[in-house]
């Protein structure tokens, strides 16, 4: 049970990427009083809660209503959080790709903070895969809902404290723990994707 606990929380914490949020909320808070930062953190925290939440809750619910089966999902989910975590490992890193959305951005804690930086689309699949119906009972989906509250906690707490952090690791550091999650997030979706073709061929 404890190592099915650290494999959740380090899916999320790759996928969510609390360090990669400080940079963006950095940008996005600079005209801001510590207040208003404050609120901004908490509220960005409680919507990307929610979002998550609601695929943890219904995710597997839309896809059936779609006839989308679920071994479907997790092979395209996988190959796309495949493709995510190397835009996180070769390309532009979390903080400079998201903080280039920032001049149009009026609703400041639900875009791009609450998504797509902290909900990222990566992070919504991945709540799916992890509660997967037939294979996670109640309490595995509380479980996975309680990892991932602590993950969105940490995360609030990281952007309560970002300019004391930023001072520490710089917006370099950011970007290179961000790449190192990626590489993380890319054996996870590999294991992802050879699951769902293991299962749907029926080996």
């Amino acid at each position: 049970m404890s190592e099915d606990i650290v494999s959740k929380f380090v899916l999320l914490w790759a996928v969510i990427d609390p360090i990669g949020t400080i940079p963006v909320f950095i940008s996005a808070t600079a005209e801001r009083t510590p207040k208003e930062r404050r609120h901004i953190a908490l509220i960005a925290t409680a919507a990307a809660a929610l979002i998550l939440l609601f695929f943890i809750a219904a995710g597997e619910a839309v896809l059936a209503a779609m006839g989308v089966p679920l071994v479907a999902f997790q092979i395209s989910g996988g190959i796309v959080l495949f493709l995510f975590a190397l835009t996180m490992i070769f390309g532009e890193g979390k903080p400079e790709s998201e903080t280039k959305l920032l001049p149009s951005v009026h609703e400041t804690a639900i875009y791009p903070l609450a998504t797509p930086s902290i909900a990222s689309p990566g992070a919504m699949m991945a709540a799916v895969l992890l509660t997967k119906n037939d294979v996670s009972t109640i309490a595995d989906q509380v479980t996975t809902s309680i990892v991932m509250l602590v993950v969105l906690a940490i995360a609030c707490c990281l952007m309560l404290g970002a300019g004391f952090i930023s001072r520490i690791i710089g917006t370099g550091g950011a970007s290179i723990i961000s790449r190192v999650m990626g590489l993380i997030l890319a054996s996870v979706a590999a294991a992802n994707v050879l699951e769902g073709a293991k299962e749907y061929f029926g080996s």
